[in-house]
């Protein structure tokens, strides 16, 4: 049996914080906002995978009213969710997340994107795709107030 699921997260852009991206830092004037390092690509994902296993969400699973995950690697997260998926078993067939940001310019880091996150996850890097567009000044991504991200993922009865 084949199930989907579909993410999506948000986060707002301030100083002083570091930007990670799918599991990648991200040189920028500004990061994102969170209790953990606040990976909006990351976060989407784990609820899209969350989702087709019919688990909840990632505030479900690592609540930000919890001290333990103040700070926490969302890389170290996503691996969690790959293990609830497996438990329940499922294998992840592919995945794909896009990133909403009118900058910085992702283009060069996408694919050191597509290889932590299929190493995360432990699928073949051309099951993994990431992409990135803006909002052609538009919303608060257009205004560089934030950043969005979406994503949709394919499991299946292993």
């Amino acid at each position: 049996m084949f199930r989907i699921g579909q993410g999506f997260d948000v986060h707002k852009l301030v100083e002083n914080r570091e930007l990670w991206l799918c599991g990648v830092l991200v040189p920028h004037s500004h990061g994102l906002l969170g209790h953990s390092d606040a990976d909006v690509a990351i976060h989407a994902l784990c609820d899209a995978l969350l989702g087709a296993a019919a688990l909840g969400d990632i505030g479900f699973h690592f609540p930000d009213t919890d001290p333990a995950y103040k700070g926490a690697d969302s890389k170290i997260l996503l691996s969690r969710v790959v293990a609830l998926i497996e438990q329940k078993g499922y294998k992840i067939g592919n995945v794909d997340v896009t990133i909403i940001a009118q900058s910085p310019k992702l283009k060069d880091f996408i694919p050191s994107m597509r290889e932590t996150l299929a190493k995360i996850i432990d699928i073949d890097v051309d099951s993994v795709s990431v992409k990135a567009t803006t909002t052609e000044h538009l919303g608060f991504e257009g205004r560089k107030e934030g950043i969005s991200a979406s994503a949709v993922a394919l499991i299946f009865n292993s």
